[in-house]
Order: C-alpha cells, then sequence, then structure tokens
C-alpha cells in the first residue's frame, strides 16, 4: 500500500462512511460501550482527582455549557471533556480493546457528549462520531503496537487524541481539509508517559486526550492549520513516537472489520492483565478458608509480572498494580471492584498476611489472558484451577445483565434506583431517542 496518502485516505473513509452504513452488531456493542464508560465515569466522580480538576477548572473559566456527570454541575466545552474524560478511567474499570491494551471509550465519549448536550445533536449522529472516533483510534493502535507502547507510550491517551478530533470533527462537520488539519492537531498534542501508571496521572491521560482532540477540532473548524500528512510524514506519529510500525493497518478493510467489536467489558476494576488471576483466586476460595492457605501460586504470562509486580503497594490505586494485593483480596472477598481497592483494604492485617502467600510465577508459555493457579493447603491438600479465558475476555464476554449491575454498582452511591434503570433503558435505544437531553437529565 502507498503510505504517502494514509492520512487523506483516512478522512476520506472518515466523511464517506454514513449511519445507515454503520452494521446493527456495531451499534449495539457502542451502546453497549457507552454505557459501561458513563458508569465508570460517575463512579468516580467524587475522587479527589476530580475535585482537583473541578476547582483548577472553575479558576480558569465561568462558562457553563456542558454537564460533569453524576455531579449536578456544567463547565465549558474543554473542561467538561477533561474531566468527563479523566473520571472515566480513575477506576481502571473502562472499555479495553484487548489486541493494543487502549480504552477506546475514554478519550472519545467525553467529547461526543459534550458536543451534542451543547448543540443537542441528533443522537444518530453522536453514535456515528464514537464509533468512528473509536474506529479510527484503534486502527492506528494496531498500526504502532506493540512498538509505540514498548517505548513508553500511554497508548490509550497518544494514539486517543486522533479518535477525539475525528469524533469533534464530525459533530462540528468540518470537510476533508479541515479533518486532515484536525488530526495533525491532534497528532502533535499526543502525549502520556506509562511512567504515570499509579497515580493521578494516568486517568488524566485519556481525559487531556479527548480535550486536546476536541480542541484540535475546533481549531481546525476556525481554519487553523497543520500537516495534512500527520500520520505518515518522516516526522510525522508513526516515524517519530513509534520506531516499529504498519500503516496499512489504519486503512485494511475499513467498513468490513470493526475493531469496536474488539472492545471488551471489565468486570474487575484493574488492569485487563489481572482478570484471569482474579477469576481463579475466586475459584480457589470454594476449596480453602483463608487460615489454611499456605501458598496460592500463579503461572501467568512474564507480561503481567512487567505491569503489576508492587508486592507492597501503599495506596489502593498502587493496589490495581500489584498482582499480590489482587489475587488476595479476590480470594478473600470474591471480587475485585473498586471497593477492593480502597486504601483500608491495602493496609488491612488480613490482605497483607494473605498477600504474602500470593507468589506469581512467569512462564513464556502462558498466554496473557490464561493463568494455571495451584493454592497449597498447610495440611498438604492442593487444587489447581485452570482459567482460558477470563470473565470480560471477547471470548468470555460480559452480557448484557453483568454489565446493567456493574452500572447499578458503580451509581448506587450518586443516582437513585429510579435513574440508574432509566439511564439504562434509554442508552440501550439511544439511537432512538429525540436528543441527548434524555439521558443528562437523569444524570
Amino acid at each position: 500500500m502507498n503510505h504517502i496518502m494514509v492520512t487523506e485516505r483516512l478522512v476520506q473513509n472518515i466523511v464517506n462512511t454514513s449511519y445507515e452504513e454503520l452494521p446493527q452488531r456495531v451499534l449495539q456493542h457502542a451502546k453497549k460501550s457507552l454505557l459501561n464508560w458513563i458508569g465508570v465515569t460517575i463512579g468516580a466522580i467524587n475522587h479527589e482527582t476530580v475535585d482537583i480538576l473541578m476547582d483548577i477548572t472553575d479558576e480558569l473559566s465561568k462558562e457553563r455549557q456542558v454537564t460533569i456527570l453524576g455531579r449536578n454541575l456544567k463547565k465549558d466545552v474543554l473542561s467538561a471533556a477533561l474531566i468527563n474524560g479523566t473520571s472515566s478511567h480513575i477506576f481502571d474499570f473502562d472499555d479495553t480493546h484487548l489486541e493494543t491494551i487502549h480504552h477506546p471509550s475514554s478519550p472519545v465519549a467525553p467529547v461526543v457528549f459534550a458536543l451534542g448536550e451543547k448543540y443537542d445533536i441528533p443522537t444518530k449522529d453522536l453514535l456515528r462520531a464514537f464509533i468512528l472516533g473509536c474506529e479510527v483510534e484503534l486502527r492506528i493502535s494496531n498500526a504502532v503496537y506493540p512498538s509505540h507502547y514498548q517505548v513508553g507510550y500511554h497508548i490509550t491517551s497518544s494514539v486517543g487524541v486522533f479518535g477525539a478530533a475525528v469524533a469533534a470533527g464530525i459533530l462540528l462537520k468540518l470537510n476533508d481539509e479541515q479533518m486532515a488539519m484536525a488530526l495533525g492537531l491532534a497528532g502533535t498534542q499526543s502525549f502520556g508517559l506509562r511512567e504515570m501508571f499509579g497515580t493521578m496521572t494516568k486517568p488524566f491521560h485519556p481525559g487531556k486526550a479527548a480535550q486536546n482532540g476536541l480542541l484540535s477540532a475546533l481549531l481546525a473548524e476556525k481554519g487553523f492549520t497543520s500537516s495534512k500528512q500527520v500520520l505518515e510524514a518522516k516526522r510525522g506519529f508513526a516515524n517519530v513516537y513509534s520506531p516499529s510500525h504498519d500503516l496499512d493497518k489504519v486503512l485494511v478493510n475499513w467498513g468490513e472489520v470493526w475493531e469496536l467489536e474488539k472492545n471488551a467489558f471489565k468486570p474487575y476494576a484493574c488492569g485487563i492483565v489481572l482478570h484471569p488471576a482474579i477469576d481463579a483466586c475466586i475459584s480457589l476460595r470454594e476449596f480453602a478458608a483463608p487460615e489454611e492457605v499456605k501458598e496460592i501460586a500463579l503461572k501467568v504470562h512474564p507480561y503481567v509480572l512487567e505491569l503489576t509486580a508492587k508486592q507492597t503497594p501503599k495506596t489502593g490505586l498502587e493496589g490495581k498494580f500489584s498482582i499480590y494485593h489482587t489475587g488476595a483480596i479476590a480470594f478473600l472477598e470474591k471480587d475485585a471492584s473498586e471497593d477492593q481497592y480502597q486504601d483500608e483494604k491495602v493496609h488491612d492485617p488480613k490482605t497483607i498476611a494473605l498477600r504474602e502467600k500470593i507468589n506469581p510465577l512467569a512462564d513464556e508459555q502462558m498466554a496473557k489472558d490464561r493463568v494455571l493457579a495451584t493454592l497449597e493447603k498447610y495440611d498438604g491438600g492442593t487444587h489447581n484451577v485452570y482459567i482460558e479465558h477470563a470473565t470480560g475476555s471477547l471470548e468470555n464476554p460480559m452480557t448484557q445483565h453483568m454489565l446493567n449491575e456493574k452500572f447499578t454498582k458503580l451509581c448506587k452511591k450518586t443516582l437513585n434506583e429510579e435513574q440508574i434503570e432509566q439511564v439504562i433503558e434509554k442508552m440501550n435505544r439511544f439511537d432512538e431517542l429525540d436528543s441527548i437531553q434524555r439521558v443528562i437529565e437523569c444524570l
């Protein structure tokens, strides 16, 4: 494929893909993705990370246009995109494109909701913008993964900014030239370092990607110029940010293969690489009480330990990057939702005692989504559990009922029962609603 015109051809694909051309199964998966995104956003909306962002945006802007989901407050569109995007990634509970470890909704959905509310844009247009924004970011991720990620970039943010720009560009009705400019502006605002994992800065990444992508489209709408070859140029995104890449993956099978369909939803509030171990430890709980456990050995892919080897996490957030805490709390409480990653759980003597009995073992032969867990009891008894595909994987996906339960669990501290039921019902037929306001008024 000729790489000279990748950006130009991508723009043509975006502009020429109508709502009517989107397969029904993709529309349905998009609505699940948006429901999941609202849940994880509202679930974290009272976190201190959000409080800080609310305070600083209060100081910077007095314009009130767009709702902060789960708070009875409004901000300007750029601040709302930043805050809602950040909130949605705080719990590490958002959706995941498993092939690239990219969380597609958190940079794109905040833009769709911000512009949708401000301009009361028809819901079918919003769903189209969300789907195409996600499709673009995931295809670019395919093109630069794993090299881009291994260098140290947080791919959800560094590539998510393109998805945010595309979604905004569609909703602002940018022409081909303007859309190319928006992509150029987005590419030059690409950022996010994996060094920040385990801190408030990690969820800040997709929030800022949403804000930067939206700003890119707003600037392009006004005639702001940038390169029209941001993806393929010698000093463009792929060559600068990814030592190894394949830009053919940006365009191949456009309209036939939908990357959004590969978007998986998490039953647990931590990195997807830990989910097989969680399933295993929950299962092992049936065979022993905590005081009977001598050791729980977890044979995992080496990549799992690269990401989650914190042996003595000091905060709940660090606990999400600890296979030791996660295995222990999953065994003790048979869950790994946000409640299991509170600071007090990390410091609980019972958790610490069991944490010291978790023994992860790296094994190149294990696939990333598999685990072989062996429980050894003090009386010499052993029990093995093998997880081939974790709950939430594409092979073992969360059902609509499970998603509804997750949404309810996340939102019950902020919304009442009636509001929760209404949001679930409305998001299930989002593109039939006469206005996004029908959803916003429930939040």
